[in-house]
């Protein structure tokens, strides 16, 4: 295998571009001397993306690659904020700019984002409107004339399907290229739509669809081989659904690799056979797709399942089963995006390892990109953040006058210092107003939602409280002159300030748990070292990931502080990992 001639190439997940100066036929708001398409801050909170600031972080992180002087750029998939007409061409036209002024190259995979099913399907948002209030902007006819007074029908704003969707990406690796040295799909070398179909079955076994998989192999330079893998499965619903209805197929979004395995196992023989040749041909070999293959939480979404139930996470957490097909393939390392998480997980099967690379978004807490380093026997990965980035004030702005209108306090997203600053805000907003409400259950948050740090402990200090009454109890104990000396001793012997526990609430606790899940390492620039102590003090003291959750209060907060534990241990710095490719 080449060693050091290999190039870097930059890996980008994630990124949601929404074109906030495009044209959908609808007149927007004016902001500074600009006329903008522009989402709500109260939408915003409670997404697991930010909408507005996307149209600056996909450039800010071109810029970065090409100052690095690196030429080739993989885009893993939900390149667009939701596959809209507009915003593909918008994306297009962006690319196209890097690529014929700056040089770069782009080789794309499609995510549950950018394409739908093989017709497509509508799609409507709501953009701010110029009299303070929103618009709904749809090309959903039926959507529209729900909202006669409020809305824009425009075909601009519809998600189209393969092929049609990846058709006007045709430069950006979905199709052969004069300058690529190899490129081929799973079905041979004709890069036709009509030579990249397959069956797939609904579960019933009575519909069958043709569609079109858009998987390919490209070496853009000698001895390079990136394996770009189309994960998405839209599998067709039982019964006899007109084709061009949404409901007609199953959507990509939970499927990913389990339903890979189920339903396009000619994947895992190509990978295989990609694979060997590659080892033979002393190919440096580099695997891809939108969804990850194992669990970017590294086995936290067992923790989630029994704290929470079947949230979006556990969903989508990839079967044991899909490491060991790839592994068996030959797959070394494989990176992933979806769950906007920076992640590390390995598996040894058998003789085999096989590491998932999970790159954040470009449009969440922590903002960053993966770049990837080919050399002899491994591959060094570099994580580079968009967190220095200015955030458009006039934006923060309009944010402010929003929540002035709702009489609400201002975020202090609103007074970022940059957009590191604004995303971790964001990320602790969008625990408060999405995570808490959704998934933790509600006799949790009616005990302990208002509480302090110190209250945790002394609720994990005394007997077992049960969920009804808690209140009470954690009042009482509050005002308890024994259990209170007893925790200043506890404290005292961890050097632990008993007012930094009085003055960390429960929300700061579990907004910061949630910004250390999705960001490890990174997440340690944004939580001061104190706050940081804090919590290894109450995870290591009160955690217990054996404690039967739905028992008491005090058992589910124990297995809380468990998982806590161990976003704490998975949070290192993130200096660069090396990974070995035999």
């Amino acid at each position: 295998m080449p060693s050091s001639t290999l190039p870097a190439v930059a890996v980008i997940a994630d990124a949601h571009f929404h074109d906030l100066e495009g044209d959908y036929d609808f007149a927007g708001i004016r902001v500074g001397e600009r006329r903008l398409t522009m989402r709500s801050w109260a939408d915003t909170r409670r997404s697991t993306r930010v909408f507005n600031e996307s149209f600056a972080a996909l450039p800010a992180a071109l810029d970065e690659i090409h100052g690095r002087g690196i030429r080739h750029v993989v885009l893993l998939g939900d390149y667009t904020d939701d596959g809209q007409r507009k915003t593909t061409d918008s994306v297009v036209d962006l690319l196209q700019r890097y690529r014929d002024d700056r040089g770069l190259s782009f080789y794309a995979l499609p995510g549950n984002h950018d394409v739908f099913g093989p017709r497509g399907k509508h799609q409507l948002t709501r953009y701010v409107a110029e009299d303070g209030g929103s618009a709904l902007v749809t090309s959903d006819p039926d959507a529209a004339a729900g909202d006669p007074h409020h809305s824009i029908l425009t075909a601009k704003m519809y998600c189209e399907g393969q092929p049609a969707g990846l058709l006007p990406m045709a430069g950006f690796g979905y199709f052969h290229q004069p300058g690529y040295l190899h490129w081929e799909t799973p079905f041979g070398s004709n890069d036709a739509p009509e030579a990249r179909m397959y069956d797939i079955f609904s579960a019933d076994g009575q519909t069958l669809r043709r569609l079109m998989d858009a998987s390919y192999l490209v070496e853009p330079e000698a001895g390079l081989w990136l394996l770009m893998i189309d994960a998405n499965v839209f599998e067709p619903q039982n019964g006899n659904w007109d084709i061009a209805q949404k409901k007609a197929f199953i959507d990509s979004s939970n499927a990913g690799w389990n339903a890979v395995l189920r339903l396009k196992p000619f994947l895992i023989d190509w990978i295989a056979d990609v694979s060997a040749r590659a080892k033979k041909h002393g190919k440096c070999l580099l695997g891809f797709s939108h969804y990850p293959v194992i669990d970017p939480f590294d086995h936290g979404s067992v923790d989630e399942l029994a704290l929470f139930g079947r949230t979006a996470i556990v969903k989508r957490t990839p079967a044991a089963a899909v490491a060991e097909a790839l592994a068996g393939a030959g797959l070394h390392v494989h990176f992933s995006g979806h769950y906007h998480v920076n992640g590390l997980s390995s598996r040894n099967i058998g003789a085999r390892t096989l590491t998932n690379i999970a790159v954040p978004s470009l449009v969440a807490f922590p903002a960053a990109f993966k770049i990837v380093r080919p050399l002899s026997q491994a591959v060094d990965v570099e994580t580079v953040t968009l967190s220095a980035m200015a955030v458009d004030p006039n934006l923060l702005a309009v944010y402010a006058a929003e929540t002035r209108e709702a009489g609400e306090e201002p975020d202090t997203a609103f007074s970022a210092r940059d957009y590191g600053d604004f995303l971790y805000a964001h990320g602790r907003a969008l625990a408060v107003h999405r995570f808490m409400p959704r998934e933790w259950p509600e006799e949790v948050m009616e005990a302990i939602g208002q509480r302090s740090a110190e209250d945790l402990c002394l609720l994990m200090m005394g007997a077992p409280v049960a969920f009804q009454g808690a209140s009470a109890t954690l009042a009482a104990r509050a005002a308890d002159p024994r259990l209170l000396g007893a925790l200043s001793d506890l404290a005292g012997c961890h050097a632990i300030d008993i007012e930094g526990l009085q003055n960390c609430t429960m929300s700061d606790l579990i907004a910061d748990w949630y910004c250390l899940r999705q960001a490890r390492g990174l997440a340690l620039a944004y939580i001061s070292p104190e706050r940081i102590a804090l919590y290894r003090f109450l995870a290591e003291q009160f955690g217990d990931a054996a404690a039967a959750e739905r028992q008491s209060l005090t058992a589910y907060m124990a297995r809380f502080l468990a998982v806590l534990g161990y976003a704490l241990r998975r949070a290192i710095p993130d200096d660069g990992i090396r990974v070995q490719m035999d």
